[in-house]
C-alpha cells in the first residue's frame, strides 16, 4: 500500500513539474490580474461613453417581455430581458480579446516570424558555405590528381 502511495505522489510530482502546468498556472494568475484592468476600462471609459447616450450603468438596460414591468431588484414585476448586462459582458469580452491580440499575440507572432526568417537565412547561408567548401575540396582533389598525373608522365 505504501508503494502505491509513493507512486501516486511521484506521479503527482511529475505532473506538477511539467512545464505546461506551470505555464497554465502563470496564465491563470495573469488572466485574473488582467480582468481587473479590463473591468476598470469598461467602467471608467466605455460605460461613460455609452452614458453620454443613455445611462452609465449598462445593467439598467432591459426590455419588458411580459408586463406590467415595474420596480427593480426583488420587487420587480413582469418578465424582463436584461440585455444591458449581456451587452456589458460582450464589451468586456471584446476589449479583453482585442487587448490580448494586439498587445500579446500579434507582437509575439511578428517576433516568431522574424526569428524563423533569421533561422532560414542562416541555414541558407550555411548551405551555400557547405556547397562552396565542397566545390573547393573537389578543385583541390582535381589539382592533386592532375599534379600526380603530370609527375608520373615526366618519369
Amino acid at each position: 500500500m505504501s508503494e502505491k502511495k509513493a507512486s501516486v505522489l511521484q506521479g503527482f510530482k511529475a505532473f506538477l513539474m511539467r512545464g505546461n502546468v506551470v505555464d497554465l498556472a502563470v496564465a491563470v494568475v495573469i488572466g485574473a490580474a488582467f480582468t481587473n484592468i479590463v473591468n476598470s476600462v469598461v467602467k471608467g471609459i466605455i460605460n461613460p461613453l455609452i452614458g453620454a447616450v443613455g445611462t452609465k450603468n449598462l445593467d439598467s438596460y432591459s426590455s419588458c417581455l411580459k408586463g406590467p414591468c415595474t420596480g427593480t431588484g426583488d420587487s420587480a414585476t413582469g418578465v424582463r430581458i436584461l440585455w444591458g448586462s449581456v451587452l456589458g459582458a460582450t464589451l468586456t469580452f471584446v476589449i479583453t480579446a482585442a487587448v490580448v491580440y494586439f498587445l500579446m499575440v500579434l507582437p509575439m507572432s511578428k517576433y516568431l516570424a522574424k526569428a524563423e526568417a533569421r533561422r532560414k537565412a542562416k541555414e541558407g547561408t550555411q548551405e551555400i558555405i557547405e556547397v562552396t567548401e565542397l566545390e573547393v575540396l573537389k578543385e583541390i582533389r582535381d589539382a592533386l590528381v592532375a599534379q600526380r598525373g603530370s609527375g608520373h608522365s615526366e618519369r
